[in-house]
């Protein structure tokens, strides 16, 4: 068990149920239909890449440097892929203004997703 993975794990699961629910009872009819639905895209990412962080927590034994590059690029992903999002989504009724810095930090997030699942491989690869 990696207790370092497992708490980020459950922070992340605890805080994508509290913006799950926050979206469907608290935003709707605040915000348009189209950032409610980029709202959603946030929330499903980031219990995705919840339960991906879990599962990485089976190999802490492993002690692979793959699994902590794995472990970063999900919670580097999960803060600009779903954050930005959740910042673009609710810019209606935030007033935020810098939509040219967050537009792009929504694919960075995205980028380091696919690392994080290309790290998971290789490291499942070079495992025993």
């Amino acid at each position: 068990m990696n207790k370092r993975i497992i708490l980020t794990a459950a922070f992340f699961g605890l805080i994508a149920v509290v913006l799950g629910a926050f979206g469907a009872h608290g935003l709707s009819g605040k915000i348009s239909d189209q950032s409610l639905a980029n709202w959603h895209t946030a929330v499903n990412y980031q219990f995705y890449h919840t339960l991906a962080l879990l599962f990485l927590a089976t190999f802490s034994r492993a002690k692979n440097a793959l699994i902590n590059v794995s472990y970063l690029a999900f919670t580097v992903g999960i803060l600009f892929f779903s954050g930005s999002l959740y910042l673009l989504a609710t810019r209606e009724i935030t007033g935020i203004t810098a939509v040219q810095v967050l537009g792009p930090i929504t694919p960075l997030g995205g980028v380091a997703f696919i690392l994080g699942w290309a790290s998971l491989f290789l490291a499942t690869l070079k495992g025993r």
